[in-house]
């Protein structure tokens, strides 16, 4: 029965191995020049599902995925560059649609806030220590202040 179990996992170990993800490509969308087709999945690739979101137009099934990549494929057909057409993209559906977004003044905030966070936390916890520290040091009570409280807690016991 072990003998079994083992030889099971043995196999579905080998078969995943070499499962490839499948592209969602169909054929009646691949264009017949090679060229413009690499073209075409290299776009595709760098562009979201804004359906799944966590995958690229060129592995989701989803219908709106189709038609941006039969879009793409139109745009180089009309002979748009690369950049075009990731650019005729961005314009209909915002910057959301790019896999790896770029970098500008609006996106800027969004790079860099986890480090502000971490530096002010980091400031944050600098400062207390120092003042945590400054307050356990601080001066000893002087022989006027020591006689005034022994006053108060001896007055004090007396009226309890």
């Amino acid at each position: 029965m072990k003998h079994l179990a083992f030889r099971a996992m043995v196999v579905l170990a080998v078969l995943a191995a070499f499962a490839v993800p499948s592209a969602a490509v169909t054929p009646d969308e691949v264009l017949d020049d090679p060229a413009l087709e690499q073209r075409a999945r290299d776009i595709s690739a760098g562009l979201r599902c804004l359906v799944c979101q966590n995958q690229s137009i060129d592995d989701s099934d989803a219908d709106l995925a189709k038609d941006l990549r039969v879009l793409v494929r139109q745009r180089l057909v009309e002979g748009d560059s690369d950049q075009e057409v990731v650019g005729y993209i961005v314009s209909r559906y915002g910057e959301f649609v790019l896999l790896k977004p770029r970098i500008s003044a609006r996106t800027a905030v969004l790079w860099a806030a986890p480090a502000i966070i971490l530096l002010g936390g980091l400031a944050y916890l600098f400062f207390s220590a120092r003042h945590r520290k400054a307050v356990s040091e601080a001066a000893p009570l002087s022989a006027e202040e020591q006689a005034d409280l022994r006053k108060v807690l001896s007055s004090r016991d007396r009226d309890s």
